[in-house]
């Protein structure tokens, strides 16, 4: 189970970090991904993780702004927003796969809305 939260309001410029909580002993050898969804847009994928945290990857709109983490003793991983830009703003979800590489995300949390204003 997959737990999100820490969005919020905030100012363009402004910054969020934004927490995956999973419950289950085996956390941490699964690949964790971030992904968001705009008012009237499809879900996109915004950041990934490997299960040990060496591996990342990120969408070219959000690569030098976000940083994606996690801390495997506390089974979560965390997506640090930086310079955050009105287009930004969406509903964020994190994600769960069994493999890095893959675009199958089985498992999923519920969103947490980023709201950038202006």
């Amino acid at each position: 189970q997959l737990q999100a939260f820490g969005g919020g309001l905030v100012q363009a410029g402004g910054s969020l970090r934004l927490s995956c909580a999973a419950s289950g002993r085996t956390f941490s050898s699964y690949a964790m991904g971030w992904f968001r969804q705009g008012s009237g847009k499809e879900r996109e994928f915004v950041a990934r993780i490997g299960w040990s945290g060496g591996r990342t990857y990120y969408a070219d709109s959000v690569k030098g702004r976000f940083i994606i983490s996690r801390d495997n003793a506390i089974n979560t991983v965390y997506l640090q927003m930086n310079n955050l830009k009105p287009e930004d703003t969406a509903v964020y979800y994190c994600a769960a796969s069994a493999n890095y590489g893959s675009s199958q995300y089985p498992y999923w949390g519920q969103g947490t809305l980023v709201t950038v204003s202006s």
